[in-house]
């Protein structure tokens, strides 16, 4: 009996929310939602066939970039060796000859050359 009761009344409510939704408002909105669905589901596909695509490249060119990083670690490690051994070799010249650098206030004497970087 008092199941009977609850299933009355559910179904009074369930009747009262009803009347208050227009079925032609819900059928709007089941539109919009199978719209916006498409919508999502083509942009899934975009976004999915770049994603292949963008692998695809970057299998490419992955051993060409692992390849040069090495190069250009090996390059800079070579020039970071050639470099200190021109500050040795200079430090050394200049304990044996002391005048064979000029100081700044010489240099910039010496140097005649336009600087670029100013504007005239």
């Amino acid at each position: 009996m008092e199941i009977e009761a609850i299933a009355a009344a559910s179904q009074e409510v369930s009747q009262e929310f009803k009347t208050l939704i227009d079925s032609h408002d819900l059928d709007s909105i089941k539109q919009l939602q199978h719209t916006i669905l498409g919508r999502l589901q083509d942009s899934n596909a975009v976004l999915s066939h770049f994603n292949d695509y963008s692998e695809q490249c970057f299998a490419e060119v992955s051993s060409d970039l692992s390849t040069n990083t090495r190069l250009l670690k090996s390059m800079k490690s070579d020039l970071d060796y050639i470099f200190q051994k021109l500050r040795s070799l200079k430090a050394k010249i200049k304990a044996t000859y002391p005048d064979a650098f000029p100081d700044d206030s010489t240099l910039e004497a010496l140097d005649k050359r336009p600087d670029l970087e100013m504007p005239r």
